[in-house]
């Protein structure tokens, strides 16, 4: 396969993705906090955003059943477990505080990245530790199980 039959597939999607982001006003720290501080100065702008997604999300679910392969890929990659643990509820805790103190998540900071680079750096360079800490956390199956437990 040629580097441009690579490249080209998710570059498209991911540009127009992260262009949403920006348009939508997700890459603005201010304003993201503005709409989580729900006791405060709420801004509600971000829950149309919100909303457009899961109604895109909602279609493609209904879609991808129908599907045999994605159109620019071998398989489609779904998680295959549907069960709720500690590991899950502790790191989506931690999301959501980072996202209410930095004001961004993943997505709107690489976004960020087109236009202010400097000023998304260091929250890109703590998400890139964390990832890697993650790498060195043992999960749940390689820890040693209790007698009778």
């Amino acid at each position: 396969m040629s580097l441009a039959r690579t490249l080209v597939p998710p570059v498209i999607p991911g540009g127009l993705f992260g262009a949403g982001l920006t348009l939508s006003g997700m890459t603005d720290p201010a304003r993201v906090r503005g709409f989580l501080d729900v006791f405060g100065q709420w801004d509600p702008t971000l829950a149309f955003v919100m909303g457009g997604a899961v109604i895109v999300m909602a279609i493609a679910w209904r879609i991808q059943p129908r599907m045999k392969r994605p159109l620019f890929g071998e398989k489609f990659s779904l998680p295959d477990r549907r069960d709720v643990d500690g590991r899950l509820i502790a790191g989506s805790a931690l999301f959501g505080i980072g996202w209410g103190i930095a004001g961004l998540c993943p997505g709107p900071a690489v976004a960020s990245l087109a236009l202010s680079p400097l000023a998304v750096l260091p929250f890109l360079a703590a998400m890139l530790a964390g990832m890697a800490l993650y790498n060195f956390l043992p999960s749940a199956s390689d820890r040693p199980k209790l007698q009778g437990a």
